[in-house]
């Protein structure tokens, strides 16, 4: 009876295994497996069937066997290129950060310095979040481009730079407009001024120019009658400099009304 109990007791151990092991894929058999050149050639075949998360693994498998290799960098580079055409662009900025610091003469560490910016590129936020990444981004393009100036990657990284040199100075142009949606138009006067000091280029320069003379126009209507016709002259002197810039601009219509009626005010203050 115990012989009968023992055999049975086997056969199902035996049939556990067997089932345990086939319910394994190929994928999970040899990715636990040692069979290093083997598992070196799936993860490029992963990688050409664009199956990037399994490629990232099997090259993360890998990595033990052939650190110190001549295929060492090979391996390094290919995880977070791997994971970087996942859309893991955090894990595998980190991947690529450290690839670049281990292997600095590899012939991938370019084109890793480059899959880095594109990773810190769309790790920004639109503009109304932070944008700490966004200059973070800016200041490693920047670099880049200091030290790879005949980089094949160039015109990508000077599109990447307009976008995010525009998010800021949408952020910069809003944050100050927000004073004057609040109607406290002396500090969005001051405020819009102050982004023009800062970047005189900014390319919402024609919008910030309008609200700039609308904002000392509508300050100096609200003011009392004895200092009226100081701010009154501010406001003309706002509308000059936006018609001398934009004599054509769709905002220049609007601003002409209110430059009527001060005149009309300024003369009868005579």
């Amino acid at each position: 009876m115990r012989r009968v109990v023992a055999i049975s007791v086997g056969i199902v151990l035996f049939l556990s295994g067997f089932l345990m092991t086939s319910c394994k894929s190929q994928f999970e058999a040899l990715l636990e497996s040692s069979l290093t050149e083997e598992k070196y050639k799936a993860a490029f075949e992963l990688f050409e069937k664009k199956k990037y998360s399994k490629a990232s693994q099997m090259f993360e498998s890998v990595s033990l066997a052939t650190n110190g290799t001549p295929q060492d960098d090979t391996v390094q580079f290919y995880i977070g290129y791997s994971n970087y055409c996942f859309g893991d662009y955090q894990t595998a900025e980190s991947n690529l950060n450290n690839f670049i610091a281990t292997f600095p003469l590899s012939p991938f560490t370019e084109k890793a310095k480059y899959l880095q910016l594109e990773c810190l590129y769309k790790g920004t936020y639109r503009y109304e979040l932070d944008q700490v990444p966004t200059r973070k981004a800016i200041v490693s393009m920047k670099g880049f481009m200091i030290d790879n100036p005949d980089s094949e990657y160039i015109p990508q990284i000077n599109e990447m730079l307009d976008d995010l040199n525009g998010r800021l100075e949408l952020k910069a142009y809003k944050s100050a407009y927000l004073y004057y949606h609040m109607e406290d138009y002396l500090a969005s006067h001051y405020a819009l001024k102050n982004v023009l000091k800062e970047n005189a280029d900014n390319r919402y320069r024609e919008e910030i120019l309008f609200y700039i003379a609308m904002s000392s126009y509508k300050y100096a209507s609200l003011s009392v009658s004895d200092k009226q016709r100081e701010r009154y002259l501010v406001f003309v002197d706002d509308y000059l400099n936006m018609v001398s810039e934009y004599p054509d601009s769709q905002y220049t219509k609007d601003l002409e009304s209110y430059y009527e009626k001060t005149q009309k005010i300024l003369k009868n203050q005579e």
